[in-house]
């Protein structure tokens, strides 16, 4: 298994990050390799993607979401594919975006990318471009501020949601975000805790 975590300051209010997280198909502007992603429901996107020459589809599904604090995923096609997203308020107008993602490379290639550090430069890289895309715009393409609990728990969200439903691919081992000036996050309020 290979895990990358990366994580970037961009200089826009957590909401406008978030959101713009939720475009999944604005991807490809940002996320070297990702040709295109289809939105097929609310939580389960289509992928094509290309890296070092090999093509690949797959499709992955929303395992939790929470407005402006954490999106996570899995694939559902069998291969061990997940990651988090987490937001952090850092101020008005920053917020501290990290990525986390966790899978088994399936080549020899991308085995010996995962050796070499391939794979931290390319979060790394996608997350100067989400910056470059996101702080140039000022605003988000976009948003989806439903909700999805974690795998067990029945969906808060807007009416049409699904539950999340149990998991193959186990994400309990994603990591949690890096601790941050708990004054600076409280996602509830969108500011400083009280008293603090």
């Amino acid at each position: 298994m290979t895990t990358v975590e990366e994580s970037i300051n961009v200089a826009v209010p957590v909401t406008t990050a978030y959101n713009q997280w939720t475009q999944f198909e604005s991807f490809p502007h940002f996320m070297g390799g990702v040709l295109s992603i289809t939105q097929l429901s609310d939580t389960t996107t289509h992928w094509v993607t290309k890296v070092a020459g090999v093509e690949r589809e797959f499709d992955t599904e929303i395992t939790e979401q929470h407005p402006d604090e954490r999106v996570a995923w899995k694939s559902t096609d069998g291969k061990s594919h997940a990651g988090v997203v987490t937001f952090h308020r850092l101020g008005d107008a920053e917020t501290r975006v990290t990525v986390q993602l966790d899978w088994d490379p399936q080549n020899l290639v991308e085995k010996l990318g995962a050796v070499v550090g391939a794979d931290d430069r390319q979060v790394k890289s996608d997350l100067v471009r989400f910056k470059e895309f996101i702080e140039s715009r000022g605003s988000e393409t976009g948003s989806w501020r439903g909700n999805v609990d974690a795998p067990g728990n029945a969906a808060t969200g807007t009416a049409g949601e699904a539950p999340a439903g149990p998991t193959s691919t186990d994400t309990s081992r994603l990591a949690a975000a890096p601790d941050v000036d708990p004054a600076m996050d409280d996602p509830e309020s969108g500011g400083p805790r009280a008293g603090l």
